[in-house]
């Protein structure tokens, strides 16, 4: 599987972006789908997912309210929407996808993936 992430850039705080990350291959790839981020000398950290066969959006507290993820079968793509964006937001932004159902325990955790996208920055100003 391949991932092609898009949709980074520069917003003003309070603004909104829009990532995509379309997946080449098995149409089934994107059932077990999560984004991560990696802000400037910090680790990786999960932003929010879903896996197969569980309703759940799973996301770090700090975006509840404020992003959101969503699936267009058609195109084989995610997107995340990404409102009242802060300056804490600004990071590199990555998708990521794994072959089977993880646990919900481990959806958290960048080793639980499989294939990954590109970077896209985002960049929230003050």
């Amino acid at each position: 599987v391949q991932l092609q992430a898009s949709g980074g850039g520069l917003v003003q705080s309070g603004g909104s972006l829009r990532l995509s990350c379309t997946a080449s291959g098995r149409t089934f790839s994107l059932d077990n789908v999560a984004w991560f981020r990696q802000g400037p000398g910090r680790e990786r950290e999960f932003v929010i997912g879903f896996r197969w066969g569980d309703a759940n959006i799973y996301q770090l507290d700090s975006v509840k309210g404020r992003f959101a993820i969503s699936r267009d079968m058609a195109k084989n793509t995610v997107h995340l929407q990404m409102d009242s964006l802060k300056p804490e937001d600004t990071a590199v932004y990555y998708c990521a996808t794994k072959n089977g159902r993880p646990i919900s325990s481990a959806l958290r955790l960048p080793g639980t993936y499989d294939s990954w996208g590109q970077e896209t920055q985002v960049t929230v100003s003050s």
